[in-house]
């Protein structure tokens, strides 16, 4: 196997959509995760599994080698991206990659504190063509980084108050990202993506307690205690400073954009809440 485009991050929430999508659609895919096994066990044979860590500049000559497409992230446990994520940038480029396509969010040009609006102003600086993927929040973070609060502590605990979030499956982002990175004409464009609904979070626990039948709750702690409750189930004090930033976004009404680019892009309506829920269900019962 020779693949052409790379997938960072493959085994997490996005990048493991986007593999499957591109493979679905007949595509080689290198994988590349900080440990390639990881990658190796979650899809076998089907890609090409290649070690590329951002704390080790070494891996990323070997990790791109041939590639000419490449989908980025920026890992969460990642603050400094001058420090990590741009010589990747520049090593990509190096190694002759032509287009790179990155998981970016949407409002970032009125959230400039936040990681993402320094590798897009990075890439704009770059002689290599971009597109920029500017999704909402992603409903997989409700059965990730929220699922042990919804499952143990039938609740949903996010300082947004009565803010609305226009929410998106990954799988929708996944299937953007695959046209970006395998068809011509997504160069050097910004895509905003969006669920079909914006939801305050007392709704987002009403459809939860119809789909599994008990009662969850929605509270909204405060910043402070927020990031103390983060802390103390394992995250670092940056990501959870990162959340509290994104949070205090939705708090003032940053987060309820709705678009039609993903109908545009795609042809199809995206993936309601209340689906996702249906189709998760098992991560919270």
């Amino acid at each position: 196997m020779s693949a052409k485009i790379m997938v960072t991050g493959a085994t997490g929430n996005v990048g493991s959509a986007i593999v499957k999508e591109l493979l679905a659609k007949g595509h080689e895919v290198r994988a590349a995760e900080f440990e390639a096994e990881r990658a190796q066990a979650m899809f076998g044979d089907s890609v090409e599994a290649v070690e590329f860590d951002f704390f080790k500049p070494e891996s990323f000559a070997p990790a791109l080698a041939g590639i000419e497409k490449m989908f980025l992230m920026r890992p969460p446990a990642i603050s400094d991206v001058k420090q990590y994520l741009f010589p990747a940038i520049d090593a990509a480029i190096a190694a002759g990659v032509k287009h790179i396509v990155f998981l970016s969010l949407i409002g970032i040009e009125k959230n400039k504190i936040v990681p993402h609006y320094k590798v897009e102003q990075y890439l704009l600086q770059c002689d290599i063509a971009w597109t920029f993927l500017r999704p909402s929040f992603f409903m997989q973070n409700l059965n990730t980084t929220h699922r042990s609060e919804i499952k143990n502590d039938n609740e949903i605990a996010v300082p947004v108050g009565k803010g609305k979030t226009s929410f998106i499956d990954v799988r929708d982002i996944a299937a953007v990202a695959a046209l970006a990175l395998t068809e011509a004409g997504h160069e050097n464009k910004a895509y905003e993506l969006t669920g079909p609904e914006a939801l305050d979070y007392d709704q987002v626990a009403a459809l939860f307690s119809d789909v599994l039948g008990q009662e969850i709750r929605y509270r909204s702690p405060s910043l402070l205690r927020f990031i103390h409750m983060q802390t103390k189930k394992g995250s670092s004090r940056e990501f959870a400073l990162v959340m509290a930033g994104l949070y205090t976004s939705t708090r003032f009404g940053m987060a309820n954009k709705l678009t039609d680019g993903f109908k545009q892009l795609t042809g199809r309506d995206p993936i309601t809440l209340r689906q996702y829920i249906e189709d998760y269900r098992e991560s919270w019962e």
